[in-house]
């Protein structure tokens, strides 16, 4: 045999295995790995499943790595503890992927689309977002959302603009992890689910750190009800989950704690996520991003990467929404302020 019959004959054997798997340990709803439908058809793998090379695409991707400098709810915070872009995402992984276990669903699958579901955010989380929607809408373009852009980042600019090639149902999970469209798959309305006890938990630890809340401000009912610490509310968040799942041949939550969970989220958006505190950078964020946009729109020769296959406001987008923190807070500095003297 040649070594490329030898190759093919091992991922042959691989495939096999885990189908075999798969029949006997998920259940008749969740996602089989193969066939894998990409738009760019590719030899298989004779050591990963194709969810498995997706998730590994993306871990590997410049835009996962940028998202440890990119802001989750704080604004450049003083302190190693909270969390950014980044950690949302692993934690929003992790659970997720204990979710898929627990209902016999396909953990690979949703362990790509959690790692994947954030790459399109902007700097300055949901004020850098709105800032960008701004921008674009200014012009008369259809604005600016962070799962449309997470796609395109995948789908167009990681690797010098010739993209990840993902599996459709990593791209569909992806897309549809917000938005009016439920994805097509029960993995990806995991992540669409747990994204949300994420973030609501976390935040509420972070905004406690932070001194913006208090263990005490926290609303009693819901408290006493999913649990008085985060470690704990996920937990009852997650145990729910799955047994409404199971009981109703879907990805949701019971009405008792889901809508416990909806009004804890309702609170975090009164007393935090539009909080003064919170939003105290506001019109700065926006101030800044708005003039780094114009700036690059007025001089397109100065955006140096992504795909010059586009009209120059999408360059220009895609340029701005890939930077961190840091990186626009140093190019808007550069921009406004003047060079020290040299004398």
């Amino acid at each position: 045999m040649t070594l490329g019959e030898i190759e093919q004959a091992q991922a042959d054997a691989f495939k096999e295995r885990i189908a075999h798997f798969e029949r006997e340990f998920l259940t008749e709803r969740a996602t089989r790995s193969y066939p894998a439908a990409r738009r760019e058809p590719e030899p298989e793998s004779p050591l990963r499943t194709p969810f498995q090379r997706d998730r590994d695409r993306i871990v590997h991707s410049k835009a996962f790595r940028r998202l440890k400098h990119k802001t989750q709810v704080f604004i450049a915070p003083e302190g190693d503890h909270y969390r950014t872009r980044l950690t949302h995402t692993l934690e929003t992984g992790c659970i997720a992927r204990t979710v898929a276990r627990a209902l016999g669903l396909n953990e690979d699958l949703t362990e790509a689309i959690g790692l994947g579901h954030d790459l399109g955010h902007p700097p300055f989380g949901h004020i850098g977002e709105e800032a960008l929607d701004r921008a674009l809408r200014e012009r008369g373009a259809p604005g600016f959302k962070h799962n449309l852009h997470s796609l395109r980042v995948v789908d167009v600019l990681e690797r010098d603009g010739q993209g990840l090639n993902l599996t459709e149902p990593v791209r569909d999970g992806i897309l549809n992890h917000t938005g009016p469209q439920r994805p097509a798959t029960l993995e990806g309305r995991i992540v669409r689910l747990v994204d949300r006890v994420a973030y609501i938990n976390h935040d509420i630890d972070d905004a406690v750190r932070a001194g913006i809340l208090a263990e005490s401000d926290l609303p009693a009912d819901e408290i006493a009800l999913l649990g008085p610490t985060g470690a704990a509310r996920i937990d009852t968040l997650v145990r729910d989950i799955v047994a409404s799942s199971r009981e109703r041949g879907d990805v949701e939550q019971s009405d008792e704690v889901g809508g416990a969970m909806l009004r804890l989220r309702k609170f975090m958006f009164e007393r935090v996520y539009l909080g003064p505190e919170a939003r105290s950078e506001h019109d700065r964020v926006i101030r800044m991003l708005s003039g780094l946009f114009d700036h690059y729109l007025d001089d397109p020769a100065l955006v140096t990467d992504g795909t010059a296959e586009v009209d120059e406001l999408q360059r220009v987008t895609d340029y701005v929404a890939g930077m961190t923190d840091r990186f626009a807070i140093a190019s808007f500095r550069r921009l406004a302020l003047p060079e020290e003297s040299r004398l």
